[in-house]
């Protein structure tokens, strides 16, 4: 949308497993979509690659040097985090009135829970950070253990490129620029302790129940990372008890995964059930 309207032409890379109408709303809006196979990052043909070299490729051949292509890098590029503590953070600073005691949220490039716990940290004493992570994503077991793993990564199990989840946008077994400032302690901490406080690994099937309770239950429509959003929230909640606010993000709608996440057969066919839970009580504790 910005691209439209600033008058540039906008290349985007995504991976081929992604659903289809993510692809499509991108092209409704003037972009030409490029759809590749998944694969891991150092892979010449990995999304982030293809991206890097369309950039480069635009204009090459423009000896003038009026046109030049610019790739965005969201995943290493610290303006991605930046962005966030100047708007997200102050914005959920200010809509609590400050009167927050946990922030949760997963990590795809890392930007948002990078900048906005960045920003939360700094302005209230005590407030903790929580990483929801789907499952075959290494990060949670880096944020708790030190150690960069997940169970689907054991010998025989992995059944996909990337990670093993049908969590789409989060989720990774690399760590990023914007992601690896959080491992590092906040300036002037004297305890050298990383800014994250804890991460949740969450399965498949919690991430599917949740969305479906919340649509029974408060008629929000949402996409699978903002599902695993909501089920660490639910597990900080049980941690922390009574009487504490706690953030959290619903960063996708559910009308981008209605041909994966929201096809009741395809989740049915993964061994999924799609009846909306009774009650909170039925997901799982860590």
């Amino acid at each position: 949308m910005v691209a439209r309207a600033k008058g540039y032409l906008c290349h985007i890379v995504m991976p081929s497993d992604q659903a289809i109408e993510k692809s499509q709303l991108l092209e409704r809006h003037g972009a030409t979509v490029e759809r590749v196979a998944p694969c891991s990052i150092v892979d010449k043909n990995n999304f982030v690659n293809v991206a890097r070299r369309r950039a480069a490729e635009y204009g090459a051949d423009d000896k003038s040097g009026t046109r030049r292509g610019y790739f965005v890098n969201q995943f290493e590029n610290p303006l991605n985090s930046d962005a966030h503590y100047r708007s997200t953070g102050p914005e959920i600073f200010q809509q609590t009135n400050g009167h927050i005691h946990a922030f949760v949220h997963g990590s795809g490039t890392g930007g948002t829970i990078a900048g906005v716990t960045h920003y939360l940290k700094q302005q209230v004493p005590g407030i903790m950070s929580f990483l929801a992570d789907p499952q075959g994503s290494g990060l949670a077991n880096k944020v708790n253990h030190g150690v960069m793993f997940a169970a689907t990564e054991r010998e025989g199990t992995r059944r996909r490129q990337q990670v093993d989840t049908l969590v789409e946008g989060v989720g990774l077994n690399r760590l990023t620029r914007n992601f690896a400032n959080l491992l590092k302690p906040m300036q002037g901490d004297s305890k050298g302790k990383c800014m994250l406080d804890g991460a949740v690994s969450v399965s498949d099937r919690d991430a599917v129940r949740m969305s479906r309770w919340l649509m029974a239950n408060d008629g929000l429509f949402i996409g699978s990372s903002g599902a695993i959003n909501c089920v660490t929230a639910l597990h900080v909640a049980h941690r922390l008890g009574p009487g504490h606010t706690i953030v959290t993000i619903l960063a996708d709608s559910g009308q981008r995964h209605l041909t994966k996440f929201w096809n009741d057969q395809a989740m049915v066919s993964l061994g999924h059930d799609v009846n909306a839970p009774a009650t909170l009580d039925i997901f799982e504790q860590q």
